[in-house]
This record gives C-alpha cells, structure tokens and sequence, in this order.
C-alpha cells in the first residue's frame, strides 16, 4: 500500500496509513491474501472473523473474502476475548485474521493475547492467521500461521467468485436490547450499490478527491465509507489508526494539510473532545483542501455543529450531519444531496436520500402527517442497502425491526419534522446507548454485572455527557454479605471491561437498597434517569409502582454520592 513520501512524520509508520489502487499493491495483496485463505481451507459461504486495526491489511482482509465468496466479519479490535469469542461461535467462524499487537494512541494493544484466549473456547476454527503490526515476537501454537510469509508463497492473481447478488458479503455484529449482540447480514449488490451511491452524493465526491472517513473498520462507518464505498467509486480513501488527540489535539488537521483531504468524516464525540482543546491547534494548519465536513454515529449538538462549521470549515465548506445505522447499510437521511445551495441547518439530517421514505408513526401505531411533530422514525419502502436478517435469527429480526409498526422498518430513534418538512433524530426510543458512538445494549452491561455473586439486581441507562455523548449509570443492589460495597464497585468495573469493552465501563456505579419496580416486577428505568438528569420533579405517571417510597430512597442515595464527589474534588 503506498505510504506518504516525502512529507512523511516520524509518527506515520505508528499512526497513519494511506492507500491507494496505484500500481496494483491492494490488488496484489488482496489475491495473495485471498489465495492463502484458499489453501487454509476456506471456501464459498465460509466465515472468517477479523480482529484487527485499522490498516492496509485488514482492507485486504475483507477485500480478499468477498474475491473468494467468503463471509467477512470485523470484530472491532477494543472487544475483550469474551465478546470476540461469543462472536465467533455465533457466526461459526473457521478462520480469524490478527495482529501481533496493535498500536493506538501510544499504546501497544495485545490482540495475540486476546485471541488465544478467545479460541479456547471457539470449537470452530480451524486456523489463525496473524499478521505483524510491530516487530515483537508473540506466541505461536498449532493453530497460528504467519501470514506475511504465507502471503509471500501464494499467486498474486485470484479469479474472483462469481456471486449471487442475495449472496451474503459480510456479518457484523451490533447491540440489540436484549444481552446477545446479533449479527446484521448484508449482501453483495445492494449494499455495495448504496454505499457507493450514498459516498458519491452526500459528500460530493468527484475524481480525484482524497477522502478522509477516520472511523474504524470494525462499524458499519468504515465498512461503507472507509471501504466499499470509496473503493468501487475509484477514490483514494484515508485509513486513522491513532486518536484525534494523539500525539496531540491537532492530529485531524496534521492529517488533512498533509494528504489535502478534499472530504472529512468523523464523529460527534471527537469534535466534542477538540473542541475543548481550542481553535489554535485546527489554525495551525492549512485545511483549504477540504470542500465537505460529516459528522456520523450519532446527533451532533449545535455547539458541536457551529464550531465544525466556523472554525474547521472556515464557515465555507458543507457540513452534512448524517444519520444511519449498521442495519440500513448506508446514510439514508442527510442535508445533502439536495438542489444547488439549498440550506443546510445546523444539528439536523434534514432530508431523506433518493429511495428513502421516512414516517413518523404515533404511539397506537399510526402515520403522523403534517409539520412540526414527533414520532417514532419508521421507513416505509425497502431500498437497496437494507440489511436482509439475523444471522442464524430470522424471526429476531422480523421482530426487532418490523413487528412494532406492521408494514414499516422501526429504526428505533425519535424523530421531529420541523415546518419545512426536514427531519431532526431525537434519539433512541429503546434500551441502547450510544457512547462515543458505539452502540451498546444497556442488557449487555447488565448480563455481564449480573455475573457478580454480590450483585443480585442492578439496572443500567444511558445519560447525557459532555464528550461522550451518552454514558452509562449503573443502579445495582449489593447483598448485605458482600462486605465493602466500593470493592464490589471496582469488581463490577473491571468485568465489564473484560466481558465486553473498557468503553462499556459504566462512568457511574451506585448502591442502592432496591430498585424502582412495578407490581409485575418491570424495572422502570425511566424514572431512574430522570432522577439522574435532574428531572426527579418531574417523574409523571407512578401509580404502577410497587413502593413508591422508593424514589425517595434512591434520590438520597444519589445525592449523597454527588456530594462524595464534590468533597473529594
């Protein structure tokens, strides 16, 4: 893959990666790569997990398991060995692609070590092929091949596959309510054809263009806009593996002035994270290249939005906020493409891209018409991109999304139509989170809390943060044998971790003696949050309540923490 030459940083080989198709490199190491699964045993409609960084080869990975007919599935490389593993085993996976180790934000990440003990308990592989990210020696036992030198025997030709265009391209697995994270099936012909479509139109792309996506591979953003996207409209695509304030705050601009990125897509959570930093380290470079700004993963708030707009964009370029999910695919509602200098408003999708039919639907399961109201966000026609099942999980998938509203994909957000007929994303109406743009089921924390002896109940709900934002608090109800309860608090911290990701750790962990429930045992949790976000006047409708004495329990609970907090500070 072609590295930057001349004006090339000492930093680059740690924390930056740039490819293009010149000369044939990806496509060479696309067929060697692909050729070397072949000879491992990997066939038509077998699946094989990637757990990887962002980088040149984890490109080729995918790449070369579509060239064979074979199923991809990039496991974002943060996930603990027990949520790689849980993903493996589900997908049946029989071979998996690593790293030595991996580099981030100045820090070694020991992804060997993390598939050794994920396969331990993953009958279905076969082989491990692992890569070199850095030139430390890790241990090798009789599942592992060196793949750089595997690659270095194989055919630099493979015959592409000739493949349905139903034929499934690639799993990746998102939060669902429920504890297990299910895998989103996407095919090969619509879904590439969106994710081209969608790269082309919303961000102006043209010849030429350099585009700078700096999301992981590991989401759904990388796959269409890192990837395939980029990759079949012919364009040079930018690959980040570091942190937007490594080795300091103004690594985005570094990047854009160095390469000349014409477009740059990022997250909400990072420009929070810059903005506090201040204008100068954007000033500091010269970021004229640059002609569109996106912002993916969730809402951006108009702070947020304005200081991207004016300072970043020098208040010239077009700023789309994006909206879409792992299951549409592709972006499906954004400010553009639209008519020539149509406006765009600031913190808001706005319009529905071509063969999208937004409705907002009211809570008896009917179309809202009209401007200026709320709903639940459905889309009432099938368009190209839309994931087609649930792996090994149909009817999952005929319930999480179609059995809400009959005759309508639930995206699960809130919505508002504003007077001119634009649509603004409120939110999530069930119980998954958004931090720092991963999704995460509030289940899933709770299943993994759930493992501690000492903790019989607990309940998890996101809440707004400043940088993240949304974080998760969790209520939990220690045993009166558990001894000290700030040991179990730390215990539950660590599990989270290792279960599912550090990202998962709740920010805020509070004892309390019970939970608010119903008569038939339903925790509500939306009183919990209220409580949380200063909203305890305003509780509404607790008739159902078991007790309702025990709102006034868990508020003094909570102000005795907030008041720890602020002794200790």
């Amino acid at each position: 893959m072609r590295r930057p030459g001349k004006e090339r940083q000492p930093w680059d080989r740690f924390h930056f990666l740039h490819f293009s198709l010149h000369g044939g490199e990806l496509l060479e190491t696309t067929c060697r790569l692909a050729n070397t699964l072949k000879r491992h045993g990997v066939c038509r409609g077998d699946c094989v997990a990637i757990y990887m960084p962002v980088s040149p080869l984890a490109v080729a990975a995918m790449l070369a398991c579509a060239r064979i007919g074979a199923v991809h599935t990039v496991i974002f490389a943060g996930f603990s060995a027990a949520s790689l593993a849980g993903r493996i085993n589900d997908a049946k996976c029989k071979v998996v692609i690593t790293f030595n180790q991996g580099l981030r934000g100045g820090r070694v990440m020991e992804l060997k070590k993390i598939v050794d003990e994920a396969v331990k308990h993953c009958p279905t592989v076969q082989r491990v092929l692992v890569a070199h990210r850095t030139d430390n020696k890790v241990h090798m036992g009789d599942l592992d091949i060196p793949l750089e030198q595997e690659m270095a025997k194989e055919d630099p030709v493979c015959a592409p596959e000739s493949m349905g265009s139903e034929d499934v391209l690639f799993m990746l697995y998102t939060s669902g309510s429920t504890g297990m994270p299910k895998g989103i099936v996407h095919t090969q012909a619509g879904y590439l054809l969106y994710a081209a479509l969608t790269h082309k139109l919303v961000f102006d792309h043209r010849p030429g263009d350099i585009f700078g996506c700096v999301a992981d591979i590991g989401w759904i953003t990388g796959h269409s806009y890192v990837v395939y996207g980029p990759l079949c409209n012919g364009a040079t695509s930018v690959l980040f593996e570091s942190t937007p304030v490594y080795p300091n705050a103004g690594r985005y601009w570094e990047t854009v002035e160095r390469l000349k990125i014409n477009q740059f897509y990022g997250a909400p959570t990072a420009v929070r994270l810059l903005l506090k930093y201040g204008d100068a380290w954007v000033k500091k470079y010269d970021r004229s290249s640059l002609r569109t700004l996106g912002s993916v993963g969730e809402p951006i708030n108009c702070e947020a939005w304005e200081w991207l707009h004016r300072v970043v964009g020098d208040s010239r370029c077009t700023l789309v906020d994006t909206w879409w999910q792992t299951e549409t695919g592709g972006i499906c509602i954004a400010p553009r493409p639209s008519e020539e200098g149509a406006e765009i408003l600031p913190g808001m999708a706005m319009r529905p891209f071509f063969g999208i039919v937004p409705v907002l639907m009211d809570e008896k399961g009917s179309v809202v018409e009209g401007s200026n109201v709320s709903g639940a966000l459905c889309i009432s026609q099938a368009w190209p991109g839309m994931a087609r099942t649930i792996y090994g999980d149909h009817q999952r998938f005929v319930d999480a999304y179609f059995k809400a509203y009959p005759g309508y994909y639930f995206t699960g957000d809130g919505a508002h139509r504003t007077e001119g007929g634009y649509y603004q994303i409120t939110g999530r109406m069930d119980d998954v989170i958004n931090i720092s743009g991963h999704r995460l089921g509030t289940a899933e924390i709770e299943d993994a809390i759930a493992d501690h002896p000492a903790v019989p109940e607990s309940a998890v709900i996101g809440y707004p943060h400043d940088i993240k934002g949304e974080a998760a608090f969790a209520f939990i109800v220690v045993k009166d044998s558990a001894g000290d309860s700030d040991v179990v608090v730390q215990e539950l911290k660590s599990m989270v971790a290792t279960k599912i990701a550090k990202y998962a750790v709740p920010d805020e962990i509070l004892v309390v003696k019970r939970l608010p429930k119903t008569r038939s045992g339903k925790v509500m949790r939306r009183l919990l949050r209220k409580i949380i976000t200063s909203e305890a006047q305003e509780l509404g409708d607790t008739t159902t309540l078991e007790d309702p004495s025990i709102i006034t329990e868990i508020l003094s609970a909570y102000q005795k923490c907030k008041d720890k907090q602020a002794a200790a500070k």
